[in-house]
């Protein structure tokens, strides 16, 4: 027979395993819930980090205590966390079953209760008792839902619904778990700081425009004497290269070439004209 449970009360468990299922109506303007759990020693704290499991640690360790994920059912959501009591070494003195939204508070949050079950049964089967989770001011954005406990070697189980309004960060370090907050302040200076720049940037005058440069020019060539086009006679000046040169008018192919061949020799003073300009990526 399921167990209806008031604030504060408490139920003794027979089984050796158990299954903490957190539900709620899904809707418009209603959060997701994050189902965690936080394995504390006899001082109310955990021994390390290892002890808080949740959506990114989702297992223990130990294996004993995993989250089971998420599951739309006709009649809600659920985010559930399972655990083996019986195996569980005895410096685990409780288990707190925790419900968490992403930064919206609870009373965003339509019928949320949680939900015991014998993990050890066939099929799902009804509750051992469930508790009926009422915010106290509606700001929390993380709730402890319940909590399951040793007593002498058994275990039970009390419904608390203890709120946090700075979320899962504020519940992890009350307990002894060292989080991380560099990333988010970092983020939070930056937006900060960006408006700022921005501002200092808008009532900044703008810098004058620089005048354009001046086209390149090439460089200025002496002055050259006018030199003959390509392929006509040239003025003799020079003997051809590399070969004694005849006095005969007619040049032989391939043989030496008479004098008045000096005038195709090259003119050692030629130069080429100066380039037209040249396509240069800015």
């Amino acid at each position: 027979m399921t167990h209806a449970m008031l604030k504060g009360s408490n139920v003794p468990l027979d089984a050796t395993a158990v299954r903490a299922v957190l539900r709620w109506t899904p809707g418009p303007g209603v959060p997701e819930v994050d189902a965690s759990a936080l394995l504390l020693g006899v001082d109310r704290r955990v021994r390390s980090d290892e002890d808080f499991v949740f959506y990114n640690q989702p297992r223990h360790p130990s294996g004993l205590v995993r989250s089971l994920g998420k599951k739309r059912m006709p009649d809600g959501v659920t985010d559930s966390v399972q655990t083996d009591l019986a195996a569980l070494e005895p410096a685990v003195d409780r288990i707190l079953i925790v419900a968490s939204t992403e930064n919206v508070p609870f009373e965003h949050v339509r019928d949320l209760r949680i939900e015991v079950y014998d993990a050890t049964a066939a099929g799902s089967g009804e509750p051992l008792t469930y508790f009926e989770v009422r915010p106290e001011t509606g700001a929390e954005t993380a709730l402890i839902c319940g909590e399951l406990y040793r007593r002498g070697e058994g275990w039970k189980f009390r419904a608390l619904g203890e709120g946090y309004s700075n979320g899962l960060i504020g519940l992890a370090t009350d307990h002894g778990i060292s989080v991380d907050e560099t990333d988010e302040a970092e983020d939070t200076e930056g937006a900060a700081a960006e408006p700022a720049s921005a501002a200092t940037s808008a009532a900044a005058p703008a810098p004058a425009p620089e005048p354009p440069a001046p086209p390149s020019q090439p460089p200025l060539q002496p002055a050259q004497p006018p030199q003959p086009a390509y392929g006509y006679p040239q003025p003799t000046a020079a003997p051809a290269y590399g070969y004694p040169q005849s006095a005969s008018a007619q040049p032989a192919y391939g043989y030496p070439q008479p004098a008045a061949a000096a005038a195709f020799a090259p003119d050692p003073n030629f130069r080429l004209p100066p380039q037209g300009p040249q396509f240069v990526r800015a």
